[in-house]
């Protein structure tokens, strides 16, 4: 017996490619690392807002708009990052990183899991098809209870951009603080009211129809960006098959989406394209994300230009190092704390006494410790009310400087020198004048 002739008896089985969810997997875990993040955020002192000083917080920084190089090189760098990735990867932030289009999902996948899989919100009228197996009280209460709570957790949220961690814990365990505003829990209570409306009711016609950002995004979206590319030389393959069509929440079709539509790259069509092509012959799914001009070779395979794409972006890239310049820069001469002199005039005694006010503030939320040095008066001419200034945390005191009767007639300057522990140290001339006949 040949080789050949045995060789050719050996059956041939071939393997097809199983039904993946690497992709779906992908998004939900970059899904629920953005909201952990936007949570790590504020808590880890990252960013945050402190509304009493009225400035930004960075690492336990103050950042006034007096801190020019870090403001303005902070927003120049984020607004040029955001005008790249946008022209790059379209609305894909709406897909993978919203956390409006995540809670949307969840609760439609929610509802879906107690109600039915045709249990769908909808603003046009229709209302909800339940299934009749699950058309349930304890359902309908289990689904009421989850939405009520999801608000809840999600309205304490914005609470930490606002207020440290342990202010936070004060307002959620009911404790009485001072730091905590009287009108909190009514504000906590509308934030509560709003999140709970948007989960039962609007969801994603939010991103269909009333998002702001997602216009703004499409204002950078051209036939390169990225996008969901349909091979229709197989299109056979999917003939009365519509389940990429059902696996969309944004009820589109992924075999012809257009320049302009709602579809925010999700990717959720390709997996579901994949998964039913897999048992099919090919066992390779019709969707695919591309970046670039799309066009077919003889091959069928789609090959990717970004000269054009590239040359959009090209401009923003010369503003992104101007604007990470300043922001490094501002950093490396960031000061920790500012202060100021000028004169405040006792009117009860003007003829007799003058008095300056030195106003410093620290803008680290740290203790710290301010010495201050008069130079240029005589001893025994002015009276200081404190030669240290202690900050328990950020914040603004006063020191008051009174300057005796023992001046001449004449111009007289002098220093104010402040110097911290930490090496830190500035001055503060003042030139103080007394006019003839005033003693």
């Amino acid at each position: 017996m040949s080789v050949k002739k045995v060789l050719g008896d050996i059956p041939v089985v071939v393997e097809r490619e199983k039904p993946s969810q690497k992709l779906h997997l992908q998004r939900r875990i970059f899904q629920i690392s953005v909201l952990i993040l936007i949570l790590v955020i504020p808590i880890s002192g990252l960013f945050r807002i402190d509304p009493v000083a009225g400035a930004f917080v960075v690492l336990d920084r103050q950042i006034w708009f007096a801190d020019f190089m870090i403001v303005f090189g902070f927003w120049i760098t984020t607004a040029c990052l955001l005008v790249i990735a946008y022209s790059l990867l379209g609305t894909a932030f709406c897909g993978w990183a919203c956390p409006q289009n995540s809670l949307s999902e969840w609760a439609n996948n929610i509802t879906h899991k107690l109600l039915g899989k045709r249990a769908d919100v909808s603003l046009d009228g229709s209302g909800m098809r339940v299934a009749p197996a699950k058309n349930k009280l304890l359902n309908w209460c289990l689904l009421v209870l989850l939405f009520v709570l999801v608000s809840m957790a999600f309205a304490v949220v914005p609470l930490f951009y606002f207020y440290p961690p342990a202010v936070v814990w004060s307002f959620v365990s009911l404790q009485q603080d001072m730091r905590l505003a009287g009108s909190l829990y009514w504000i906590y209570a509308i934030f509560v009211l709003i999140i709970f409306i948007n989960v039962t009711m609007i969801r994603h016609f939010m991103c269909r129809f009333m998002c702001i950002y997602k216009v703004w995004q499409h204002t950078f979206r051209t036939s390169q960006t990225l996008h969901i590319a349909y091979d229709s030389s197989r299109s056979a393959a999917c003939e009365k098959c519509n389940y990429c069509k059902t696996a969309c929440y944004l009820a589109l079709d992924p075999r012809d989406t257009g320049l302009y539509d709602s579809c925010n790259n999700c990717g959720e069509c390709i997996t579901a394209c994949q998964n039913v092509q897999a048992h099919r012959e090919g066992g390779m799914g019709l969707l695919r994300f591309v970046i670039g001009e799309r066009s077919e070779g003889e091959s069928g395979k789609y090959r990717t230009n970004l000269h054009s794409l590239f040359a959009r972006v090209a401009w923003s890239f010369p503003l992104f190092l101007l604007g990470a310049i300043m922001f490094v820069w501002g950093l490396a001469t960031y000061d920790s704390y500012h202060f100021s002199a000028y004169r405040a005039d006792n009117s009860s005694q003007a003829a007799q006494v003058v008095d300056y006010r030195i106003s410093a503030a620290n803008k680290i939320y740290q203790p710290a410790q301010l010495d201050i040095r008069i130079e240029g008066l005589p001893e025994g001419s002015y009276q200081l009310a404190s030669d240290k200034i202690i900050f328990d945390t950020a914040e603004r005191k006063d020191v008051k400087l009174r300057l005796n009767t023992e001046f001449s007639p004449g111009l007289h300057p002098f220093i104010i020198h402040l110097k911290s522990d930490d090496g830190w140290q500035d001055s503060f001339r003042i030139h103080h004048f007394v006019a003839t006949g005033s003693l």
